[in-house]
């Protein structure tokens, strides 16, 4: 009898792990996504934003949702044909605001009774309330000159009647990203909602208020007493070399001028007052002109108009801050390892306190003895977590996502410690094919990540997902070489200036360990892949290395010559690489893929979209043609209306084909 219930019960898992499948790019765009998170004051009910994507309709649709802080009584309030995000509690939790049709409205608990709080011809998104429930503080774009609605659309309407098509730049930073900058610039205004009159806070600024890189979503923010704001703002003439954002307060009365609080040359952002009203925390980088320089926290006495760095010690580098509720302390998020794990510092005795490790979290709010924030893992997309304040008692309150991930077979992530440059320890994530079987072979896919300083983590990343790119019997392994977040910052320092020196031995030996440590690797078969840093490795690899079969190139950077003229951002190349390339034109050459086109032999796929603005398409254009002349088997990917990244879906199924094939075709042994 006891045999024959073994049987059964064995029989019974495999009945379910045949039910089960290897994720597929149609689940991946199924996946709903949450946004950002809120919990009303009362601290009884959280909304938040979900996005659904079709890849039939080849859009998506983001609604706002409303459940008790328990996780229970899940429902979508605002679910119309149009997007309804952003989503804000009113002071005294009645009402729900949120971003509609570009403007900011609000509605009741149960979605009754809309109304639209801004009717700004140039917009308005991004609330904050004051604490009074009376005033409303948002961003709205604007031409620099105009002091009302009318003459903002009277100049647009005049661009769009003239038959000219032409714009004059008198300065850098004429484009950003994927955006073409143009004229206007984002403002701070005020309004009173019993009156609806609003005020332009930062008139006539040529300035970005808050500005248009480097800093976060939390740039702005009104004093506990309503009588004061603190902002965000970049006034160096030259923008596109100055990472120096700086933090201001205003005075509301009307009549005072903006003081300067920071005093950093770098980048210092994300003021937040404490709920006392007594400090304004914010993140300050010391070095001026380095994008990914350690983020310390830093207090500013509003009695005594002092500053006092209380993290300069640590050697952690502050993601978002949140106030506890009794001014004592800030959370904080941060990178650590793999993960983005939970902090908190007390600001008098400076003790610091890794609450939750395992974790990559974002989007922190503190309510009561709550902690809640979103949580993710490669096998499991952004959910919404609780905790007490502590850090104990971690507790999935929603499962988005749960009946999708239950038909689908994925590993969890594991991770190896490989020997760098210098004796360096550099730690690198694995994760496993579906079904995976020890006794098997398997071929390898090797990613290398971007910013460079950035850091692959346990998260479920939409675009180069860890479990897709397993998904077709390929084991992955994932470096965070010298460069990478997560393990101090003279690791991340170790890149600037020497592109491909130290990370490109990190890296080898990663994949030499792996090769040698993991015998289901088929060392036969080695694939590559990376985006823009990851692109240029994966450009440096093939003049250097013909370890893999086939490598893809995702916008990627080849000419480091020519990519400083027609990038946007351009204290990152002058820092990378220790000034303009007139100034310091031998260690261009040194590491820029493009010397070394003469050793150019591995198949490679090359992948560009044409609104990419921070590695302009013509670094894929450089690439392909060298390849080209080289007789190197190679093919170009070209999304003219893709951005650094791909986020159409169709588009994107067809990128993840397109990869897959390319690899299947080079396999050996096939």
């Amino acid at each position: 009898m006891k045999r024959i219930l073994i049987l059964v019960i064995l029989l019974t898992v495999t009945i379910i792990a045949q039910q089960k499948r290897a994720i597929n790019v149609d689940d991946l765009w199924a996946m709903k996504r949450i946004g950002s998170v809120v919990v009303s004051p009362s601290g009884k009910q959280v909304a938040f934003s979900l996005s659904q994507y079709s890849m039939e309709n080849n859009s998506g649709q983001t609604d706002i949702y409303l459940m008790n802080i328990d996780g229970t009584d899940v429902r979508a309030i605002l679910h119309s044909d149009k997007n309804e995000s952003s989503p804000s509690f009113s002071p005294d939790g009645s009402k729900l605001t949120y971003q509609f049709n570009g403007q900011i409205w609000q509605c009741n608990l149960d979605g009754s009774e809309k109304e639209e709080l801004t009717n700004l011809y140039t917009g308005a998104s991004g609330i904050r309330w004051a604490n009074d429930g009376s005033k409303i503080l948002f961003v709205s774009s604007v031409h620099p000159d105009c002091s009302t609605q009318d003459c903002n659309k009277a100049k647009d309407e005049a661009k769009e009647n003239s038959k000219v098509e032409a714009e004059v730049f008198t300065e850098l930073m004429y484009r950003h990203w994927n955006d073409w900058r143009g004229v206007k610039r984002s403002h701070l205004f005020f309004m009173d909602l019993e009156t609806k009159e609003t005020m332009d806070l930062t008139p006539n600024s040529t300035f970005d208020a808050p500005p248009i890189a480097l800093g976060s979503s939390n740039d702005y923010n009104i004093s506990p007493e309503g009588n004061e704001i603190v902002y965000t703002m970049n006034k160096e003439k030259m923008l596109a070399t100055s990472t120096n954002n700086d933090v201001f307060i205003l005075s509301l009365d009307g009549k005072s001028k903006p003081v300067q609080i920071s005093t950093s040359k770098g980048n210092d952002n994300q003021p937040v007052y404490s709920p006392d009203g007594k400090y304004i925390a914010f993140r300050s980088m010391a070095r001026a002109g380095f994008e990914a320089d350690k983020q310390t926290l830093v207090l500013y006495n509003r009695k005594t108009k002092k500053l006092k760095n209380i993290s300069e010690q640590l050697d952690i580098s502050f993601g978002q801050i949140v106030w506890a509720e009794d001014s004592k302390s800030i959370y904080y998020t941060a990178a650590n390892e793999i993960y983005n794990s939970i902090y908190n510092i007390n600001i008098q005795t400076k003790k610091n306190t890794l609450f939750i490790k395992d974790v990559d979290a974002s989007g922190l709010v503190i309510s009561g003895n709550n902690l809640i924030f979103k949580a993710q893992k490669s096998t499991l997309p952004f959910e919404i977590f609780n905790a007490n304040i502590d850090g104990s008692g971690l507790e999935q309150i929603t499962s988005i996502n749960a009946t999708l991930l239950s038909k689908l077979e994925m590993n969890d992530v594991e991770t190896f410690w490989s020997e760098g440059a210098e004796g360096a320890k550099v730690q690198s994530i694995i994760v496993k094919p579906p079904f995976f079987d020890e006794s098997k072979m398997y071929p390898m896919i090797f990613l290398i990540h971007g910013g460079p300083q950035g850091h692959w983590s346990d998260d479920f990343h939409y675009r180069w997902n860890l479990q897709m790119f397993a998904s077709k019997g390929y084991v992955v392994v994932a470096p965070n070489p010298r460069g990478s977040t997560g393990y101090g910052q003279a690791f991340t320092d170790g890149i600037s200036q020497d592109w491909g020196g130290k990370v490109y031995e990190d890296l080898m030996n990663a994949y030499d360990y792996a090769i040698a440590n993991y015998k289901f690797i088929d060392k036969n078969n080695t694939f590559a892949a990376g985006a823009s840093y990851g692109g240029y490795m994966i450009n440096w690899i093939e003049g250097h290395n013909t370890k893999f079969n086939a490598l893809v190139n995702h916008d990627g950077v080849y000419n480091l010559e020519s990519m400083y003229g027609t990038t946007e951002e351009l204290w990152f190349p002058e820092w990378e690489n220790g000034g303009a390339p007139w100034e310091n034109i031998e260690l261009y050459r040194k590491w820029s893929p493009s010397e070394f086109v003469k050793d150019f032999k591995t198949p490679m796929l090359v992948v560009h979209g044409g609104k990419d603005f921070r590695v302009p398409e013509s670094q894929a254009f450089e690439l392909f043609t060298a390849l080209q002349k080289m007789g190197v088997d190679s093919k170009f990917l070209y999304f003219p209306n893709e951005t650094h990244f791909v986020l159409n879906p169709q588009n994107a199924k067809f990128w993840w084909n397109t990869i897959f094939d390319w690899y299947k075709e080079h396999k050996r042994g096939n």
